[in-house]
């Protein structure tokens, strides 16, 4: 029999950016009791892609805190101010953190917390009706209880159907750094897909190319390198009246704008863009440089034998197949959402939508009571763009903390846009 001390108000399961987020906005409140759990040793994020100058693609203000709470001693103008920082940044004159200092930042917020539990692996989650809680057990053995979850489980590497299975030493943009230098000794490299992490890996490699010899490839299917949209007015879309608006919107209308808004958070940073071209340029006037960039080609098939990798490709818009071979293979094919296999045991508790995903109620609650299970991110068909948007991460978290408490503790905008998304 649990006592009331072992129960806690909440479990978030899974430590990235968001749910470090709610750690930090939860750990003043005395009002809550909440436990995280972390299967990785320490805080890290996307440490396989801390290219030398790489840096977030939002303000410094979408930290884990401000935009909930400006005061909160966990944000990152507290991280520059404690570090000596503080001033090298203001002459800076730049609102786009380093992606290493980001990821710094929050290690240092979490070394800070007392609430979070690393190196603890969640195995099952279970539910007593009698006791109408949520029991989570760990494969170390471990038990905690808790009246409502928040998941934070991010999303996992994807690789495309025609390379599950594949052979060889192809790896994920996600593990680009630790494999950099036994890439730069193949003869051919091929990347594969589009947006920032696969423009990031192509500037660096054709950056020195000239140096290891090698030719290099990269490949999208879309149709040409887009950037990412960045006005002021598509900005709005990140607003609470804007998640209001999409949410109301029929299920079937909903997953068809999933698809057309993918440009307004998966794409390139323009000035990388105008960078990699005055780069070809440059290298150019040397000669022809030994790369190729593939618009409009998909990824069909592919196959390994004796340290060569042959991709079918198809050009979509002339219909045409062909066929590349390649010694490296990058694909910075991005990341998608799989359900965790713990929630296995709950799953008669969860909403389901048409497509067999999440059906994520407006207050981010996934359970059939609406106030028991709550989700971080994997939300774009319900919660559109701001979903993956670190930005609105705080705003989702005040929201949260709101549904948990049952009362409003940080104030949450309701309206913000100038311009009107309905009827």
């Amino acid at each position: 029999m649990s006592t009331p001390r072992d129960i806690h108000d909440f479990i978030g399961i899974g430590l990235g950016p968001f749910n470090l987020g709610l750690a930090c906005l939860t750990e003043p409140i005395d009002e809550l009791t909440g436990v995280f759990l972390e299967s990785k040793p320490h805080f890290e994020w996307h440490a396989g892609m801390f290219l030398e100058g790489a840096h977030l693609q939002t303000p410094f203000m979408s930290d884990l805190v401000t935009l909930a709470d400006p005061t909160s001693p966990y944000s990152f103008l507290q991280y520059l101010k404690e570090n000596g920082r503080l001033y090298s940044f203001y002459i800076r004159e730049n609102f786009y953190p380093l992606r290493t200092e980001y990821n710094d930042y929050c290690r240092w917020a979490a070394g800070k917390l007392t609430s979070i539990r690393f190196s603890t692996t969640v195995e099952t989650v279970e539910y007593d009706d009698a006791d109408e809680l949520y029991t989570v057990r760990t494969t170390t053995g471990e038990t905690f209880r808790s009246r409502r979850l928040v998941l934070g489980t991010g999303t996992p590497p994807y690789i495309p159907e025609a390379c599950q299975g594949l052979e060889g030493d192809f790896i994920h943009n996600s593990r680009y750094l630790p494999n950099k230098e036994a890439l730069q000794k193949k003869k051919t490299i091929t990347l594969v897909g589009s947006g920032q992490s696969a423009a990031e890996i192509y500037y660096d490699l054709l950056s020195e190319i000239d140096v290891h010899g090698y030719r290099l490839n990269w490949v999208t299917r879309s149709p040409r390198f887009f950037p990412l949209e960045y006005t002021k007015l598509t900005l709005e879309m990140t607003s609470p009246e804007y998640v209001d608006y999409f949410h109301a919107l029929p299920e079937a209308t909903r997953y068809r704008l999933e698809t057309q808004q993918k440009g307004l958070f998966k794409g390139i940073d323009g000035e990388l863009i105008d960078a990699i071209f005055d780069l070809l340029y440059q290298k150019n006037l040397g000669g022809p440089v030994p790369t190729r960039l593939l618009t409009n080609v998909s990824l069909g098939s592919a196959s390994y034998e004796n340290g060569t990798y042959t991709l079918g490709l198809r050009q979509e818009e002339q219909g045409k197949d062909f066929e590349i071979e390649t010694d490296g293979l990058i694909l910075a094919t991005g990341y998608k959402y799989v359900t965790p296999a713990f929630l296995n045991p709950v799953k008669d508790r969860i909403r389901w939508d048409g497509q067999g995903r999440f059906d994520v109620a407006r207050n981010y609650s996934i359970d059939t009571t609406g106030n028991g299970i709550f989700l971080q991110n994997a939300g774009v068909h319900t919660h559109s763009i701001t979903s993956p948007d670190l930005g609105m991460g705080a705003y989702r978290n005040a929201y949260i903390i709101g549904e948990l408490l049952g009362s409003e503790y940080y104030p949450v905008e309701k309206s913000i846009a100038f311009q009107e998304f309905a009827v």
